[in-house]
């Protein structure tokens, strides 16, 4: 049984090295004749393989594609380079493919032999990044540590630095936090982690990029809680864009929500379609004409939904800018 699972993998790796092989070529690479090389081809068929044969004297076998994918067999130069790309792509500028390539590494490095990983370590290290790394820059290592935490359903201590306000308000700069990892979530800008802290016994949402460098320490396994929200990433909206302000607000927007998504990030408020021309924004901010100022800006026709206080501001907003035209020069 060992020699054939043996054979089968070698067999694959050939089938996966070159676009045709003929019957006798393949024989005569795994050592082995044609009737047994026929019932290998099966086999690898039943594993979800889709092993074509070729008809004619020249005939032969040759990978093709199939409607699930298989498990894809990688020498060493191919696992290094589809991690390194991977990690680049989890903290690149590439939108839309953060979170599946965060999935993908995690998966590789579970499986990655230590020399292979060693080497894309290194290259990491080596690696000189054109222009300023962004303050909120976070290393695809931390990602893939958080991600496997959340996968295995464990317990983990990190160091978190808090920002500016949080700071002022609990008289320190960093806590030690010992949560419940569920979720990572990523924005045009961040990463987040949504978790359950077992020290505040609360929902939190965490910066990745304020979390200290360093694999989290890992703790027990924990039982699954439901989550806060069944939309985890309306949560996670909401916890970035509303709940650290004073102030909320919301108003419809007369645009579809598909327009109004490509004029707001995700960190700035949450969206949801009232019907196929209308959408509702919601948002937080420092103070309702901060809020007033957003939305106009976005050149689009609304209306106020909440706060009645929103009212006022607007009016006062309009006025300003009215004046502010009527004594520029040339006005009429």
């Amino acid at each position: 049984m060992a020699d054939t699972a043996s054979r089968l993998l070698r067999l694959l790796s050939l089938l996966q090295s070159r676009a045709d092989w003929t019957g006798t070529r393949l024989a005569e690479r795994l050592g082995i004749g044609l009737r047994t090389l026929r019932r290998d081809i099966q086999r690898l068929r039943d594993l979800g393989y889709p092993v074509e044969a070729t008809p004619g004297a020249a005939g032969g076998y040759r990978l093709g594609s199939g409607a699930s994918l298989p498990p894809l067999l990688l020498d060493d130069e191919e696992a290094v380079a589809a991690a390194i790309s991977l990690r680049t792509a989890a903290t690149g500028s590439v939108s839309g493919v953060e979170e599946a390539a965060l999935r993908a590494l995690t998966k590789l490095r579970q499986v990655l032999p230590a020399r292979l990983r060693h080497r894309v370590t290194a290259f990491e290290a080596a690696a000189l990044p054109l222009g300023a790394v962004p303050a909120d820059a976070v290393s695809a290592d931390l990602l893939a540590e958080l991600a496997a935490a959340c996968r295995d359903r464990v317990r983990i201590r990190f160091t978190y630095r808090m920002g500016r306000a949080a700071t002022v308000r609990a008289g320190e700069e960093a806590t030690e936090r010992d949560v419940e990892p569920y979720r990572l979530a990523h924005t045009a800008r961040r990463w987040y982690l949504v978790a359950w802290d077992t020290g505040r016994a609360d929902w939190r949402t965490f910066r990745a990029d304020r979390i200290e460098p360093g694999p989290p320490r890992r703790g027990p396994r924990f039982t699954a809680r439901p989550l806060p929200r069944e939309d985890p990433a309306a949560y996670v909206t909401d916890a970035i864009s509303a709940a650290p302000y004073p102030f909320r607000a919301s108003v419809l927007f007369h645009a579809p929500l598909v327009e109004m998504a490509r004029l707001t990030s995700p960190s700035a408020g949450r969206l949801e379609a009232l019907d196929d021309a209308t959408c509702v924004f919601h948002a937080g901010s420092t103070s309702l004409t901060e809020f007033a100022v957003h939305v106009a800006a976005k050149g689009v026709d609304f209306e106020v939904l909440d706060p009645p206080d929103l009212v006022p501001v607007l009016r006062a907003l309009a006025a300003r800018l009215t004046r502010a035209a009527d004594a520029a020069p040339g006005a009429s």
